[in-house]
């Protein structure tokens, strides 16, 4: 492409920069992860019992606090939409850079499949509708409002996460009198076995994607780095703000609902906070807390529909995918990477498995780290000369402790679910073929450092016609 070639393709692909300070950003990190606080997590209390899901959960809070520093120096230092996949792209080329792509869209297209069959779930309790109906309603109201605007979207999935986030703290206020430590060591094994690990070191490693639950797509902030307003100081300062509030959360209900409840009780529990304040004698504050969990639900669907759409729209502006998919509207919003993810996950909703499409996103997810936090570490030993707005505290030792981990967590999805680890990987794969049969043949930039070049001289480029629209009015 010619220089004017690629601005006029480049005009048409603009997302609405300057909407999100750092404040609006660690409050969409928190909406990403928010719903995995009111269910999904509990299930890993009866792969391990509690001392063994409690070191499950410390295992991947260190897994992904060291992997949001990391994030925190690359997505200042490369601040594109694209998120794990530019900083990929930097150092790993055209290949590297598509297949973390990848692993983060199995990631962000399929969970929300899931969290809408759970929502339809939370709607049939309160109304009595559930099924391909209510699943559509849901995709159809929430990608309208992000059709209408990245700010409008922005506070909208803000003021949702705050219902959620007030059930949270209400159900640790009125829990906390209950706490007794005897109640976190009810569940054995089969053999009588109790104590701290009931199952042994097996049970921690297939709690390990449940304990993921608590933190899962807190990655997705860095999606957001081409409508920040000043990406270098907010994007850090974002998610590492959203990470610390969610291992906040993630110490409230790990504790407090086992040790009031009883962990065999949660361990089984469709709804623990609801079931928690049932079990402890409060059925009326439990009936609000089950409204505000649809909430909850309903903010991580929203945001994550926020973070595919980000990444389509980045994938598709270089030409990994049909280009079509990046076009913006009068209003900035990537119209067809919001429609087109969101009707195929309506379709694999359909299949009603939400703990299996679950298992998958979570493969994909475990992948995804491994990639970013290797983009890291070569990043650092190979661009030393890269601007780094923000640097990452211990460097590649940090980034290192990242990719440890989150290849530990893969294998612990295979020893949970085979099935959901091996329909992944031909995923994957299938993605793959498309890259190395077609799509590396259709890239717009040669080079990631061009493909950067071109975003911001287009910013820069939209930035003067604003001006000199908004001096032309006055």
């Amino acid at each position: 492409m010619g220089n004017a070639v690629d601005q006029e393709y480049l005009a048409k692909r603009q997302l609405k920069k300057g909407t999100a300070g750092w404040m609006l950003l660690a409050g969409l990190g928190v909406s990403y992860v928010i719903s995995g606080n009111f269910a999904g997590w509990n299930f890993g209390l009866a792969e391990a019992g509690w001392g063994g899901f409690l070191i499950a959960a410390v295992l991947m809070a260190i897994m992904y606090f060291t992997l949001v520093l990391s994030l925190a120096e690359m997505s200042a230092a490369i601040p594109a939409a694209g998120g794990g996949y530019s900083f990929a792209r930097q150092i790993m080329g055209p290949a590297g850079g598509y297949l973390t792509g990848l692993a983060v869209l199995i990631e962000y297209a399929l969970a929300p499949a899931a969290i809408v069959i759970f929502i339809g779930s939370a709607v049939e309790e309160l109304v009595g509708l559930n099924g391909p109906f209510v699943y559509a309603l849901f995709y159809a109201v929430f990608i309208g409002v992000h059709l209408a605007g990245v700010g409008e979207a922005l506070k909208v999935m803000v003021a949702i996460s705050a219902l959620a986030v007030i059930a949270i703290l209400a159900t640790a206020v009125a829990l906390v009198g209950d706490f007794d430590s005897a109640n976190l060591f009810l569940i054995t094994a089969t053999d009588g076995e109790g104590g701290w690990l009931p199952f042994g070191w097996y049970g921690v490693w297939a709690a390990l994607p449940f304990a993921m639950w608590l933190f899962l797509a807190v990655e997705g902030v860095p999606l957001a780095a081409e409508e920040a307003r000043e990406p270098a100081r907010d994007m850090p300062r974002g998610i590492i703000a959203a990470m610390a509030f969610l291992l906040f959360t993630a110490a409230l209900v790990t504790f407090l609902l086992a040790g009031a409840a009883g962990a065999d009780v949660i361990a089984d529990s469709a709804v623990p906070l609801v079931d928690a304040l049932n079990v402890t004698g409060r059925p009326g504050l439990a009936t609000a807390i089950n409204v505000l969990g649809l909430a909850g639900l309903i903010a991580s669907f929203f945001s994550i529909i926020y973070g595919y759409s980000r990444l389509v729209f980045a994938l598709s502006r270089a030409g990994y995918l049909p280009k079509a998919l990046s076009l913006t509207s009068k209003r900035k919003a990537p119209v067809w990477a919001l429609v087109v993810p969101g009707a195929l996950g309506f379709l694999v909703s359909l299949t009603g498995e939400g703990d299996l499409i679950l298992a998958m996103a979570v493969v994909g997810a475990t992948l995804s780290y491994a990639l970013m936090a290797l983009s890291h570490i070569l990043l650092r030993l190979r661009r030393p000369e890269l601007a780094r707005p923000y640097k990452t505290p211990g460097g590649v030792v940090t980034s290192g402790i990242a990719l440890t981990l989150s290849l530990v967590a893969l294998t612990g999805v295979y020893a949970f679910d085979p099935r959901a680890f091996n329909y992944t990987i031909v995923l994957f794969l299938l993605g793959a073929a498309y890259y190395f049969a077609y799509a590396r043949h259709h890239l717009v930039a040669k080079t990631a450092d061009e493909e950067l070049a071109l975003i911001l001289d287009a910013e820069q480029a939209a930035e003067k016609l604003d001006h000199t629209t908004a001096a032309s009015r006055t």
